[in-house]
Order: structure tokens, then C-alpha cells, then sequence
């Protein structure tokens, strides 16, 4: 609940100009940007978040709110503003803290720290957004990057960074049951890079696994890629770095995940591998894909370019395939959701499901797939701009719209989208804007960003700060803002944010419009 009693009754501000005229019908005069797919909201108005299309919306759906990060490169226009965005399932913003014009947002989900719930994300600039001729391979995060952790009240509690000279890396980052954070860092590595097919002066983009001890900030465990994998498996030549400032990738790791029996789950993008790895000795248990796989696959089961592998078992595996698209025209696959079993004794994988879009969708990086409490299954498309959600029994590349509960189309990609439960109190007071309608009245403008407890509105009224009177009564709350009419009244409102159980858990800033109601 936020702590409202904290901030006085006191005028927000006049809402017309030196000529007692209205500006804009809104609280100020910010610029908005105008576009179809853009909200604009009177009470708000520096908040642009981008609008959605939500395709498909069926009752088997877990319940919970939507958390993505919008952003886009360079060569894409970005409709609306970037940042971190909470959406409920019809698509309204219910949290919303936009990014400035050099700063992206990546990994933004709902973690548990010291049994709290919180949100978690990556902060930075990534290469490639700014300009057309980024100095760095595009998609790379520049030095300067770091973790946040934000509590229910939406302050930064946390702020983490990556050690030993590395650059915190934009795919992970995971607080631990032990409280701890566990995420990847990058650094150049000088190298000679003939042996590979590559220059001989390049370098090699080596990522580390690092763990830091939240309290004391730490390191506490540290695992290099170049360290424990020949490069020479990737199937990315070496000659690419050629193109990208003579750096070459030859692993891009993209997730992590601690296992069973003391060992990290590790996705290699570009190894097409996912490996175990012993996490006291760093050496790798067995390999899953790739040119050295140690296991031998059924039908359907082989996999590519993959992201976001995730034990579901000791003997299930899940991750988002991309199956796309390498230098390959028309691209090899169809990217879809993927569940393997594994068999241990015989070193075998089985397709076990299988998680395809309606219609097909070819995403050649990014995304991610999500267990729901009820066991649906969420999957964010990466650079393909939808998310969707599908029943556990899946579907396949012959019946895709098989389970498939729930679709969205963004009009802006994310990284990853996850679904979780949350409750959000900010702190701050609810925003109010007032927009007169000559002498027919007043439309109050209500919204409170981040609030998940506000079920309705009231509005006060009065001729005075002092003679304030509820003149509308618990409206029903309607997505992000909700708009009331209101009789000559005024000149001075506030509006009173409700729970469901009718209680006032927050109260606007007074505002006063431009003239003076008469007397009754």
C-alpha cells in the first residue's frame, strides 16, 4: 500500500496559462507524440508507451501481468517510447518507466529476494541502437551496463555489476535461493584468429558466468567460456569478424540456469549447444547439440541458434529454437517451443513437445519460453514482435493454432516476455489532470502508475481546499486512466485511489482550474 498520508493536500498546479485558457486540455505542456499505436494519457502525459493488438485471448489462461522491455535498432523506427513496460491481458499499461534515447532495457521479469517479490532487469546501451555504424558488433552491450533490483514501491533497491574487468551482459541475470546473483559479463580477448579462418589480429568476445554475493558484493564464483570450450565448434566463421570490427563470437552465451547435483545449465547460441557444467570444477559434464553432442537426437528434436534453455526435470529440458536463420535464404526452420527428454542411460534426446506460432514465425535471434504455474507455457518471439501463450500439451508445425490460448502483437520487439503474478504500491501520488468542458461540466482524468491494488476512483470537489466533498463516488477503474464526468463544480479536485475493499490507499495532489464555479 502506498504511504499516501505523506503528501499534504496542497494546488499540483493550475492547469490554464497567463491567458486562463486551457493548454491542451492537459497538467502542462509536455510534447506528445502522436502516432496510432502510441497512448497518450491527459493524466500522464509524459508517458508514451506503445499500444498492442491482442490477437487471441481464450479463458484457459494463467492469471498474471506481462512484463517486457520495447525497444528497437537503429534502422527500425521505434513506435512509442522504450523502457519497462507491465501490461495487463488486454494489453493496458499498468506500469510503465520509460528509457531515455541512449539507454535499453533488457531481461525484465519478477524474481523472489529474500522472499520478496521484485523486479529485476539489465540497463545499458546496446550497439547498433544509436547509430548505423556502431563500433561494437550490433546487439552487443557497451561498457557501462548494470543490474537493477526494484522492490514493490518501484524503488531501485540494487544495483549490480560485472567483475574482473568484464561488461555486465544483457541475456541473464538470476538472484539464486542462496540470494545471490548469478548473471553473464563479456570482455575482448586479443587473439590471432587465422587458425579459425579470421584475421590474425582480432579478438574473441569471451562471456564469464560471475556470482556475486548481494550482501557484501563478493565475487564468489567466475567460469570463462575460453577457458573450458574450443572455439573451433562454433558455427559462426571466424571470418565475420572481418564485418564486425575484428571481433569474433564464437560462443554467445544467452542463458543460465543452476541444475540439479551443483551444476549451471549454459545455451551457446552459436556452439547450436546447451551444456551442463559442474560448478565446482567448471568442467563440462555432457553437451546437448553442436558438433560434438553427446547425445544423438529423435525426430524432430534437433535444435539451432537457440536461446533460454531451462530444466524442467532431471531428464527435461525446455528452450526457445530459433532454428534461424544463419546466412541461410529461405531460412532452415521454423522457430518454435521446445521440450526434449533426455535419456541418460542411452545418451538420447526425444522431442517430447513442440510450441509453434500461428501463423509461422522466423526469428533469428532472441526469446524465450516461461512455465506458467498451471503448466501453460508463455513464449515471448524475440525479434519477432509477439508473445503467446499455449496449453502444456502444445501443438505442431501442422496444427499451430492447437493450445494456443493467447497472442499479442507489439509493435516494437522485446527480448524476452515473461508472465508473472505482482503487486505494485508506489509511492508516489496518484495523477489527476481536469479538463473543462465550458458550461457543461468537467471530465477528471485518474491514473496511478505501478498501482495493481486500485480497483476504483472518487473525486473531490470544492470552491476551496478546505471545502472538499466527494462529487463522484467509486467508479470502477478502466485500464490505465479513467476518465469522469463531473457537474460545474470545482475549481479546486483531487481524486482518491480505492482498493477492492473500498479503502483509500492513495490521494492525488490538488489541482484548481481556471475560473471559479458559481454557487449553487
Amino acid at each position: 500500500m502506498g504511504n499516501f498520508d505523506e503528501f499534504p493536500n496542497q494546488v499540483e498546479k493550475s492547469c490554464c496559462d497567463s491567458n486562463n485558457e486551457i493548454i491542451d486540455g492537459f497538467l502542462g505542456n509536455n510534447e506528445i507524440i502522436c502516432h496510432s499505436q502510441v497512448w497518450h494519457f491527459a493524466s500522464a502525459p509524459d508517458l508514451c508507451p506503445m499500444k498492442v493488438t491482442i490477437n487471441t485471448n481464450k479463458p484457459e489462461t494463467a492469471p498474471g501481468y506481462i512484463f517486457i522491455a520495447p525497444y528497437e535498432y537503429y534502422s527500425t523506427p521505434t513506435i512509442g517510447q522504450t523502457g519497462t513496460l507491465i501490461m495487463d491481458q488486454a494489453g493496458n499499461p499498468v506500469w510503465f518507466r520509460k528509457s531515455s534515447k541512449y539507454t535499453q532495457v533488457r531481461d525484465f521479469k519478477v524474481q523472489s529476494y529474500f522472499g520478496w517479490p521484485v523486479l529485476t532487469l539489465w540497463q545499458g546501451t546496446i550497439a547498433g541502437t544509436q547509430s548505423p555504424n556502431p563500433s561494437r558488433p550490433q546487439g552487443e552491450p557497451l561498457p557501462g551496463g548494470y543490474f537493477q533490483i526494484i522492490n514493490q514501491h518501484y524503488q531501485v533497491i540494487r544495483t549490480v555489476t560485472a567483475k574482473m574487468g568484464y561488461t555486465a551482459d544483457n541475456h541473464e541475470f538470476l538472484i539464486t535461493k542462496r540470494n545471490t546473483a548469478l548473471f553473464l559479463a563479456i570482455k575482448h580477448v586479443s587473439a590471432n584468429l587465422t587458425p579459425y579462418g579470421g584475421p590474425s589480429e582480432g579478438y574473441i568476445r569471451n562471456y564469464s558466468i560471475q556470482e556475486i554475493d548481494l550482501q557484501t558484493d563478493e565475487l564468489v564464483f567466475f567460469w570463462d567460456a575460453l577457458s573450458n570450450i574450443n572455439p573451433i565448434d562454433s558455427n559462426v566463421s571466424a571470418s565475420s569478424a572481418k564485418e564486425s570490427p575484428y571481433i569474433w563470437d564464437p560462443f554467445h552465451l544467452n542463458s543460465i540456469e543452476e541444475g540439479p547435483n551443483n551444476t549451471i545449465l549454459v545455451s551457446m547460441r552459436d556452439m547450436w549447444t546447451i551444456y551442463n557444467i559442474d560448478k565446482a570444477t567448471g568442467n563440462v559434464i555432457w553437451r546437448l547439440g553442436g558438433k560434438q553432442s553427446d547425445f544423438t537426437f529423435g525426430l524432430n528434436a534437433t535444435f539451432s541458434w537457440q536461446h533460454d534453455a531451462r530444466f524442467r526435470s532431471e531428464t527435461e529440458i525446455s528452450l526457445f529454437d530459433n532454428a534461424c536463420c544463419g546466412s541461410k535464404n529461405p531460412p532452415e526452420g521454423t522457430s518454435r517451443g521446445l521440450i526434449l527428454q533426455l535419456d541418460y542411460e542411452n545418451m538420447t534426446a526425444e522431442k517430447y513437445r513442440t510450441y509453434y506460432h500461428d501463423p509461422a514465425l522466423y526469428a533469428d535471434h532472441q526469446g524465450n519460453m516461461q512455465q506458467l504455474p498451471n503448466h501453460n507455457q508463455f513464449i515471448g518471439w524475440g525479434v519477432k514482435p509477439y508473445l503467446s501463450e499455449f496449453k502444456y500439451a502444445g501443438n505442431t508445425r501442422e496444427n499451430p493454432s492447437s493450445n494456443l490460448v493467447y497472442d499479442m502483437q507489439m509493435p516494437n520487439h522485446t527480448y524476452r516476455a515473461f508472465k508473472s503474478e505482482w503487486v505494485g504500491s508506489p509511492l508516489v501520488p496518484p495523477d489527476i489532470a481536469v479538463e473543462l468542458l465550458d458550461n457543461r461540466g468537467t471530465i477528471v482524468y485518474a491514473s496511478w502508475n505501478g498501482s495493481t491494488e486500485t480497483a476504483a476512483w472518487n473525486v473531490l470537489a470544492g470552491l476551496t481546499p478546505y471545502t472538499m466533498s466527494e462529487v463522484v463516488c467509486n467508479t470502477p477503474r478502466t485500464g490505465f486512466e479513467t476518465e469522469m464526468y463531473v457537474q460545474l463544480a470545482g475549481p479546486y479536485f483531487q481524486v482518491h485511489a480505492l482498493d477492492g475493499y473500498g479503502h483509500v490507499i492513495g490521494k492525488s495532489l490538488l489541482v484548481k482550474t481556471c475560473f471559479r464555479h458559481p454557487r449553487q
